[in-house]
């Protein structure tokens, strides 16, 4: 018997909570009323939030985080602890080369089926799963590799090379068919690099906005962590959608240039497919407003400053 959602869902496990992103989700939770837990190996200091240290490459572990209990009371509370309403899993390493291959994608793999497996079989019916736009190829390609349109959503062939990516691809195929087999709703999030409140300053953003032609990696996307919080609130707010995937982007173009100009600069011979808005982001979250009802609140213009291009940087 799958646990009903709600308008405002109560108890929502995130997984990874510790990190830039999942610290950024667990606050947007936070702010619209959830109880959170938070399962990671990495401890957290947030008040009001339990993090329970948990190894999600052990089943055993995960089923138990997510039957047990939420926070540590003397007593515990009589009876067993329902399980949660929601789990928003966006633990696992954040891009290849931090362990080698072959642990990237056990444990990256291996985490997702066992928090899907744990989370259905306890009757949860809600379920975000992080996947990352590396899947469409171009990000950690072997050698230079293009997009076969624009804009770039989510049926556009996805065929990577990397095994970061890879473990990404089949993180989605897993979600699927657990979806389809439990009748749950699993929303998988392709999510675009990540900018902390913090970042819009540093070299990164800057390069962005001076130097497009070298981020093609990217889309000429990202997400604000923020934003992507945002995102989580809203798949757990609308229900019934099955197996979906969205990429999980903000909605401008990461340039000065708009967007179709832009590409017939760089890429001439590349076909557009549709009409997109002037400054539209190639890399596009269109899916996730029109269905999500997701709105962006913290466009990248409102923090950038470094108006002023570095001395050896050519002109537009």
């Amino acid at each position: 018997m799958f646990r009903a959602t709600l308008a405002k869902l109560g108890r929502i496990v995130v997984t990874g909570g510790s990190g830039k992103a999942g610290q950024s989700i667990i606050t947007e939770l936070l702010d619209n009323g959830h109880q959170i837990l938070n399962l990671d190996l990495v401890p957290m200091s947030r008040q009001g939030v339990h993090t329970l240290r948990t190894d999600l490459a052990d089943s055993g572990q995960v089923f138990n985080a997510l039957s047990g209990q939420w926070a540590l009371t003397e007593p515990f509370p009589e009876g067993l602890p329902p399980p949660p309403d929601a789990v928003i899993h966006m633990a696992g390493y954040p891009r290849n080369m931090l362990v080698p291959d072959n642990e990237l994608f056990r444990s990256n793999t291996q985490g997702t089926y066992n928090v899907c497996e744990a989370a259905c079989k306890l009757g949860v019916r809600k379920i975000v799963v992080a996947s990352s736009t590396t899947v469409y190829g171009v990000a950690f390609a072997q050698g230079d590799a293009n997009y076969s349109s624009f804009p770039i959503e989510e049926d556009h062939d996805v065929c990577p090379t990397d095994t970061y990516a890879i473990a990404k691809l089949c993180n989605e195929r897993v979600s699927r068919g657990f979806a389809a087999r439990f009748g749950a709703d699993i929303y998988v999030l392709r999510i675009g690099h990540v900018i902390g409140p913090d970042e819009y300053n540093e070299d990164t953003f800057y390069s962005y906005v001076h130097e497009p032609e070298l981020w093609k990696v990217h889309g000429w996307a990202y997400i604000d962590s923020r934003d992507l919080g945002g995102m989580c609130e809203a798949a757990l707010r609308k229900d019934g959608l099955g197996f979906q995937v969205f990429n999980a982007t903000n909605d401008s173009i990461t340039n000065l240039s708009p967007t179709r100009e832009l590409l017939r600069k760089l890429f001439p011979n590349t076909p557009i497919t549709r009409e997109m808005e002037e400054f539209e982001a190639p890399l596009t979250n269109a899916k996730i407003k029109r269905l999500l009802g997701f709105q962006e609140k913290h466009k990248w213009r409102k923090y950038f400053t470094l108006w002023d291009k570095k001395p050896g940087i050519a002109p537009d």
